[in-house]
């Protein structure tokens, strides 16, 4: 399958509750932090609710 390099480029202070979780699902723990994952609809799902906080790239 495809990889996706994910880059949290907003901080998670101050959010709900919601986009923390999909955050830490992503493996997300602190800002400007990066992450490969399997690009899979769930993956991009989660991605989608948090688009404003993060930066994708094709790997």
């Amino acid at each position: 399958m495809n990889k996706v390099k994910v880059t949290l480029v907003r901080g998670i202070a101050g959010k709900s509750k919601n986009q923390v979780a999909n955050l830490q699902g992503l493996g997300f723990r602190k800002s400007q932090r990066s992450v490969i994952l399997e690009d899979t609809p769930s993956i991009r799902g989660m991605i989608d609710k948090v688009s404003h906080l993060v930066k994708v790239e094709e790997v």
